[in-house]
């Protein structure tokens, strides 16, 4: 009855207890703090339509929409102790051709990036002098607000925007649109919300203004002196 094994599996079993509760203590310590994400400018710079390959692997040629934007956020509210890290994405949203019917909308990431907490920094997936500076900027600290401040001016897109009509020129009523991810060390992971939950305030000015897709750029043809 009190064997080595019996002794070794309630230690075991206890120590398993204890740190259930207390993980869920942690998990629960981030719905009393306060988020509150705002986006001060979201707004596109350059909008170009192109027909072509979008891609080194695409079989045919087809439209696809090259996005570049500028965007100032504080996002610094959604960093706690229990932050590993935050996952950021800006998409281009536009209502599909049957959305009076079925109410769809189509949806393009165009950039994304991942910010982590100090605690977080090692598993960046940057180079030595980038990772340098990285922690330095932190400055031996465990919460690091300014990691949640973007400042983007005239971001270059990360990807292209296709869809499977290969039609997208003159496309009207596109935004772009502010998401994030909150990955905590401990708890579930959170995404961007549209209404307040308790201290979770929704992110406010997320979505840019309306604009339309241009026309595909012609080719100007040679002059008829040219040899």
């Amino acid at each position: 009855m009190y064997t080595s094994v019996v002794r070794l599996q309630n230690v075991f079993g206890f120590f398993t207890t204890v740190a259930f509760v207390v993980a869920a203590f942690i998990a629960a310590s981030d719905f009393v703090t306060e988020r509150a994400p705002i986006v001060r400018t979201l707004k596109t710079t350059s909008v170009q339509v192109v027909r072509g390959r979008p891609h080194y692997y695409s079989s045919k040629k087809e439209e696809y929409a090259i996005i570049n934007f500028s965007l100032d956020a504080d996002l610094s509210s959604l960093f706690t102790w229990n932050t590993k890290q935050v996952f950021v994405y800006v998409t281009a949203e536009w209502p599909a051709a049957d959305h009076a019917k079925t109410n769809a909308t189509n949806e393009a990431v165009i950039w994304d990036s991942i910010i982590t907490s100090p605690s977080a920094d090692h598993l960046a997936n940057i180079g030595p002098v980038a990772m340098k500076k990285l922690r330095k900027s932190a400055g031996g600290k465990s919460i690091d607000p300014n990691r949640g401040k973007l400042s983007l001016k005239n971001q270059r897109h990360k990807y292209k925007i296709t869809h499977p009509s290969g039609k997208l020129a003159m496309t009207d009523n596109v935004t772009l649109r502010l998401h994030y991810n909150v990955q905590p060390w401990v708890g579930l992971l959170t995404w961007d919300q549209d209404v307040d939950y308790g201290y979770w305030k929704a992110l406010k000015n997320g979505v840019s203004k309306r604009f339309k897709l241009p026309a595909i750029k012609e080719k100007k043809p040679a002059s008829a002196g040219a040899r």
